[in-house]
């Protein structure tokens, strides 16, 4: 029982909360410290992709909070004739911080690794938000069990408890869970993934960026965003331009008049065609190909057949082609005709 007299005496607070105040201070301090280290670190790396640089990134502005909660937890100790209630709550309270904080470290660091393991194993398994954050709530979710576990709350009715409401939450929640577990498949069949160049079944064409928990993300080459929710991706027909390889072909069609010599087009055309890929591609194991099809009203036509590595490139080579054969046609005396029409108009007398 503490006396009143003391009690009323307010230096003796102040005495009293001194070392409480200089311990927070000094593990505030400890803490900022460590955290300005490993950020040091983190920026010293080159190689970000290494398992020292997923763990220094996974800490990071983390240890303040330890060092705070450790501090908590030391100046709960250093002040006398405290109440054992405000003490178990207390040191519930810093358990709890702890383990949310370890586990929002090896969330990052599980996610960091598995990038960098597909990365450098070169799978086709794309981590995406989906994906990585499918693994970061299962992490979560055992972090809270634990937590639940240590201030005694008995996990097995909450469990049940969340299996027959989550039947209820379900019927609600179809098109979500649709959109979820379509995800998934798109992600597990390797049939789209990140970086894939698409055409989906209403012409649209661009970039796939990102699979999240409900839509998939495509980006147009002038650089506006597609939201599609990921049931329909998978119940639709789309064009993947990345499979089976990498590798798009494309063509022009093109007119030349009647007194062209064939033979002279055709080397005059593959030999543009080859400059204009090797300066873009910068390397080419395939010749350009022409094909004549038709004989037009006004011209010979025929199609120049290109391939590109990188699907955008395909509208670069376009614009240089037709300006380098443009310009060497023009040298060549090779004429691209005008369509030419002759209307006889024959008048009755």
């Amino acid at each position: 029982m503490i006396p009143s007299t003391i009690l009323n005496e307010w230096h003796y607070w102040i005495q009293l909360l001194i070392v409480p105040f200089f311990i927070q201070v000094a593990a505030f301090l400890l803490g900022k410290m460590i955290n300005n280290f490993i950020k040091r670190k983190l920026h010293g790396y080159i190689n970000k992709d290494t398992f020292s640089a997923i763990f220094a990134n996974a800490v990071q502005g983390l240890p303040v909070a330890w060092c705070s909660g450790i501090g908590l937890y030391l100046s709960i100790n250093s002040i006398k004739f405290i109440n054992s209630t405000i003490t178990l709550l207390l040191s519930s309270l810093l358990y709890t911080v702890i383990v949310l904080s370890l586990t929002r470290v090896f969330s990052r660091a599980v996610s960091g690794i598995l990038e960098l393991k597909i990365k450098r194993g070169n799978e086709n398994l794309q981590a995406t938000s989906l994906l990585t954050n499918i693994i970061s709530f299962i992490i979560y979710a055992v972090g809270i069990i634990i937590i639940l576990q240590y201030l005694g709350i008995s996990v097995t009715p909450l469990l049940t408890a969340l299996g027959v409401g989550g039947m209820a939450v379900a019927l609600g929640l179809q098109d979500t869970l649709a959109n979820i577990f379509s995800g998934l498949h798109i992600i597990l069949s390797k049939q789209l993934q990140i970086y894939d160049f698409v055409k989906l079944s209403n012409g649209e064409t661009g970039q796939v960026v990102d699979i999240t928990w409900r839509f998939t993300k495509i980006q147009t080459p002038s650089n506006n965003i597609i939201i599609v929710p990921n049931k329909d991706i998978a119940s639709t027909t789309i064009t993947n331009y990345n499979m089976p390889k990498e590798a798009v072909s494309f063509y022009l069609t093109i007119g030349i008049s009647y007194d062209s010599d064939l033979d002279l087009v055709e080397q005059v055309t593959i030999d543009t065609a080859r400059s204009v890929l090797d300066k873009i591609e910068h390397h080419i194991d395939y010749d350009p190909v022409i094909r004549f099809f038709e004989f037009a009203d006004s011209s010979i036509n025929f199609n120049v057949i290109l391939k590109t590595n990188v699907f955008l490139n395909q509208y670069l080579i376009k614009h240089e082609f037709i300006k380098a054969l443009t310009k060497r046609y023009r040298q060549e005396n090779i004429d691209i005709p005008f369509p030419i029409r002759t209307i006889i108009n024959d008048k009755q007398k």
